[in-house]
């Protein structure tokens, strides 16, 4: 009887058991949905440009499968297409030879020209000008192109320099540089009035930095000690279409490398002389900005960093006498943050100066005494920073700016704008909702448009009176409908304490849409902690580069892998206080680990389903280099990463960002925070990915890591992509190889699944 039950069982079709998608399959609808979701929103706009005279602005939007460009007049009342994108894609798949989707220009933004004839635009490193009559796309040459400067401090010289004669205010001289030095001679070529005499090869006169005075009396040029032309040399190994591998050389000055020594040279326009100037005031120069005329012509100003980046000032120097004086300075006892030096010479005439500095602990603005450099009036105040400067109004004495947490409670990384006069009274807010606010004011100063958006709130754009904030027009609000049925959901805003137990430490949290608060998940920390920003999303628009960045949808793509994915600004980046920013000087193996480690834990005992056993991280460039730091320096707490094109050993690395950073000479804070001298110190699991031609960080950089990690016998995978440049691996290509490593190698690590045999598919 049973066996006769079990061979009619057998008889019956079998019915194969349920399965669910496979690791690959999984993987590759990661892959997938930026494509998916990309063109799901409508009406989300960007910023917009005012034309010169004021009359019009314009912008792009997202429509149904791309973008549109509108234009519209001052008063808001007529919207219409900025141009015929179809026409226009025509004539630059025309000038490209590669077809043009007019939905997906290749330009974000773009400027009217010719009396609104034409438009122009930059398309990757070319200025493109299409007129919109007859149209036709060209690629527009500099003028008068400069000689390269390897990261602004070492001139090229294997470029000449752009030497056009210069022509006094009245036209009737010309200056330029022939034989190293400076000629002051009849314009159009005529007879030469004088020369300097000092001028070398050694130490010349540089053409592109003279500068008349407004009455044509004196005339200034830097002289120029040249400083160590290091290059990096870079082998293309698999070149595109060809067999034999090539090389390359780039200028490329590193920390310590000596720079390019400028000295102001002041003459006398009627008879040649030469009027000292003693560098007493700025002896030991990173860099001297251009030199600047007071409109009167009675003085010149320059501005100087110190080696080191430990004090800038503002040097003004007497036309007559060539006796120098500091209009204005800063001498932290850190360093001053280059980025977000500001200046403003009231009305031109070297008498005051509007000035940001640091020196009560968060940056505001000053009014100086630019005769004797001293503070006049300190015109903003308080526990909250000023962010950007949109007008300085010399004849309202008035300040336009933003400011990040000046309001008590609401995220002080959200920009919100203000108005206010030089003496500090008649502070006016101008914009009012919770949300991080982006404004664009008309010429004259009398409207501005107003983007604002939250990583919840898709951005509305209006248009404002600039005078008291009055709304004038809505022009467009963000529409996510449809990316929200498409399953879209904002990431989750998470703020705890940091290591003092007492600093808001902010970040964000994606988790996977199909999330399951009964599971347990590995948290992947998409890390970038350079000093000189803040990172964390606060505007809503997600889609951007596939390391994340300011961005969320590489996070949510990683997330529906099974991960929580997280994103946090610790101590030592930037937008906040002095003192939150000093963290970093001189530590850059800090770069906020404790603090970001503290958000982690306080996010687990808030959330159950995060997982703090297997914690994995990853980023690219300087969070290449906290990728790798995580492992050396905190191997407790995290178990894997992945490194794209770090800048692991900052001697290795750019002179400017690291020097800003780590301060000059070089010394010991340098090899503190060097992935190579403390590569024996790695545990956990780790991937490099690195472009072979990376012009941005040395890829030296990286296989001189490796080189440490094999000698300390350590496991570690290598992915070299060919003709790769710094954004190799990070974005997704036509073929996204380094993202489906990126996820197979999380996957393995953190929840030891994967894909067996790629090659076998």
């Amino acid at each position: 009887m049973k066996r006769a039950l079990a061979l009619a069982l057998l008889a019956l079709p079998q019915i194969a058991p349920a399965q669910g998608p496979t690791v690959a399959d999984r993987i590759q609808r990661s892959i997938d949905l930026r494509e998916q979701w990309q063109w799901l929103t409508r009406d989300i706009a960007t910023p917009p440009t005012w034309d010169e005279d004021g009359r019009h602005f314009h912008y792009r939007k997202t429509v149904e499968g791309g973008y549109a460009f509108v234009d519209v007049a001052r008063d808001g009342g007529d919207k219409r297409p900025a141009f015929d994108a179809g026409v226009v894609a025509r004539a630059l798949a025309a000038l490209t030879g590669k077809p043009v989707d007019p939905l997906r220009l290749p330009f974000e933004a773009f400027d009217y020209a010719d009396g609104r004839g034409a438009i122009v635009a930059q398309i990757d490193d070319d200025t493109v000008r299409c007129t919109l009559v007859q149209t036709v796309c060209t690629v527009v040459p500099p003028e008068h192109p400069s000689r390269p400067r390897g990261f602004g401090v070492v001139r090229d010289l294997r470029v000449p320099a752009e030497n056009h004669p210069r022509p006094s205010p009245d036209g009737r001289l010309e200056a330029l540089v022939l034989d190293d030095n400076l000629v002051v001679r009849v314009a159009g070529g005529g007879r030469e009035a004088w020369r300097s005499q000092d001028g070398s090869p050694a130490d010349f006169y540089d053409p592109e930095t003279i500068a008349w005075a407004p009455d044509g009396r004196r005339v200034i040029a830097y002289r120029v000690r040249p400083g160590y032309a290091r290059m990096v040399t870079r082998v293309v190994a698999a070149p595109p279409g060809k067999v034999q591998p090539e090389v390359v050389q780039q200028l490329y000055p590193k920390p310590g490398d000596a720079v390019d020594q400028e000295r102001p040279v002041l003459f006398a326009v009627a008879d040649g002389r030469r009027i000292a100037i003693a560098d007493t005031l700025f002896p030991n120069p990173y860099y001297l900005s251009e030199a600047t005329w007071r409109k009167d012509g009675k003085s010149v100003a320059f501005d100087y960093l110190r080696r080191g980046f430990g004090e800038a000032r503002t040097i003004a120097v007497d036309a007559d006498t060539g006796a120098a004086h500091v209009a204005v300075g800063e001498d932290p006892a850190t360093f001053v943050f280059r980025d977000r030096i500001f200046g403003h010479d009231v009305g031109g005439l070297g008498r005051e100066i509007v000035w940001a500095s640091e020196r009560d602990g968060w940056r505001h603005l000053y009014l100086v005494d630019a005769t004797t450099g001293r503070i006049k009036r300190q015109i903003t105040k308080g526990e909250w920073i000023v962010r950007d400067i949109a007008k300085v109004d010399d004849e309202k004495r008035q300040i336009w700016f933003s400011a990040g947490g000046y309001v008590p409670g609401e995220d002080p990384y959200y920009k919100q704008w203000f108005r206010v006069d030089f003496d500090g009274r008649n502070l006016v807010r101008l914009t009012k909702e919770n949300a991080t606010h982006e404004l664009r004011f008309s010429p004259d100063m009398s409207r501005y448009v107003d983007v604002y958006s939250r990583t919840d709130l898709p951005e509305t754009t209006e248009l404002h009176d600039a005078r008291d904030g009055r709304l004038i027009a809505t022009l467009e609000k963000g529409d996510i409908t449809r990316l929200t049925a498409a399953g879209f959901r904002p990431p989750e805003r998470f703020t705890a304490k940091g290591r003092d137990g007492r600093t808001d430490i902010y970040g964000v949290v994606v988790r996977p849409r199909d999330f399951d608060p009964a599971k347990r998940y590995p948290v992947i920390e998409n890390i970038y902690a350079g000093p000189h920003d803040s990172f964390v999303p606060k505007a809503f628009w997600p889609f951007g580069g596939f390391s994340g960045g300011d961005k969320v949808m590489g996070m949510q793509q990683l997330a529906d892998l099974g991960f929580v994915v997280v994103q946090i600004d610790g101590m030592g980046t930037a937008n906040r206080s002095k003192a939150f920013h000093d963290v970093a000087w001189k530590h850059m193996e800090d770069m906020g680990f404790p603090d970001r480690i503290a958000w982690m834990k306080a996010l687990a005992a808030k959330d159950p389903a995060v997982d703090l056993s297997r914690v994995g991280i990853y980023g690219g460039s300087a969070g290449g280099q906290n990728t790798l730091n995580a492992l050396l320096f905190h191997p407790d707490f995290y178990k894997a990463g992945i490194a794209y094109a770090g800048c692991f050993d900052n001697r290795m690395d750019k002179i400017d960002w690291n020097e800003q950073w780590l301060g000059w000479p070089v010394d010991q804070s340098y090899l503190n925070a060097s992935g190579v001298v403390h590569a024996g110190k790695l545990q956990g699991k780790l991937m490099l990915v690195v472009g072979e031609q990376d012009s941005n960080v040395d890829p030296a950089s990286t296989m001189q890591v490796v080189d440490a990690l094999i000698r300390a016998d350590k496991t570690f995978d290598l992915l070299v992509i060919p003709n790769g440049e710094h954004s190799a691996g990070r974005t997704t290509g036509p073929v996204p190889y380094a993202m489906r490593r990126h996820y197979d190698f999380f996957l393995r690590a953190l929840r030891g699944e994967g894909v067996a045999d790629w090659n076998a598919r």
